[in-house]
């Protein structure tokens, strides 16, 4: 085996372990189907399979192309890849019909790559990384207020990304558990400072069945690069988003159509001059009652 070939083995087993790590912490997570009420499972899944018909008639599709979709879907479950598949590809409507009526900051979609639980400080922390981990450093500050301008104390700030070689920790070997993950409770005057480094524009893994699907339709696998974040309060609506930089290549199309213009970053020089430095203010709804 050539190094080359042994490089792409290292890549194939780590998307591999990715997709499985993906589906297992959905299962752990994750809310089932039981409580969806029957009849609204029948509306979702006729419509849903009302629409796959209405394609196949309307180009007339093969049975060998009807054969070459069963054995993708059945790829697609053996590689663990369900939650990248529709995270990627669907999960942005989703948000959008769920977020339409929230006022404040924007949201977007969540990806597989949540985890909770991650270490926190009060006011300010440095997520915890590597001694030699690659990247720009990034000081990204901001507040919490509500809708009517008011500081969110005790509002708790989740951020978590990729690592410069586009990997999430807890989804790839050899990273540490808690690499560049990290969550921050707002002071007094809602106000909160995080460390990290900036990361860069990543490929989403494409040796398995979802890379097969970009391969065949002739897409691209490219995410912009981006900061994921959860910020939630008492008594309003948690919002789940990311953070993208200008000039990136994909912002215009990211694979998973997550980009929004109100999610753009402004970067400057630190002022301490080492690294970049953003800042970025969240406004949280209030949370709805019912009755």
């Amino acid at each position: 085996m050539t190094l080359l070939d042994q490089t792409l083995e290292d890549t194939r087993a780590t998307a591999a372990a990715t997709g499985a790590s993906a589906t297992e912490r959905f299962r752990a997570d994750k809310a089932s189907l039981a409580d969806t009420p029957p009849e609204r499972v029948s509306t979702l899944a006729r419509e849903v399979l009302e629409a796959v018909h209405a394609t196949i008639r309307r180009h007339d599709v093969t049975y060998d192309e009807f054969n070459a979709l069963k054995a993708w879907l059945i790829s697609v479950g053996e590689d663990g890849e369900w939650p990248l598949f529709l995270d990627v590809w669907v999960e942005h409507v989703v948000e959008e019909v769920n977020s339409a009526q929230r006022a404040g900051s924007k949201g977007t979609i969540e990806g597989p790559f949540y985890v909770p639980g991650a270490p926190r400080g009060t006011g300010s922390t440095t997520l915890s990384m590597r001694a030699d981990e690659p990247g720009t450093p990034l000081l990204f500050t901001g507040t919490v207020t509500s809708v009517d301008g008011t500081p969110l104390p005790g509002a708790l700030v989740e951020i978590w990304h990729a690592d410069a070689d586009g990997f999430y920790s807890q989804f790839a070997p050899d990273i540490p558990e808690w690499n560049l993950r990290g969550a921050v409770v707002a002071d007094e005057d809602g106000s909160f400072s995080i460390r990290t480094v900036q990361p860069a524009p990543y490929q989403i893994p494409t040796d398995g069945s979802c890379g097969k699907l970009i391969h065949a339709a002739g897409w691209h696998s490219w995410r912009p690069a981006h900061l994921h974040l959860k910020v939630g309060a008492e008594g309003h609506q948690l919002v789940t988003t990311q953070l993208y930089f200008p000039g990136d290549p994909h912002n215009d199309d990211d694979v998973a159509s997550a980009v929004k213009p109100e999610l753009m970053l402004d970067p400057r020089p630190a002022e301490d001059g080492d690294g970049a430095e953003v800042v970025y203010d969240f406004v949280l709804d209030r949370a709805t009652t019912e009755g």
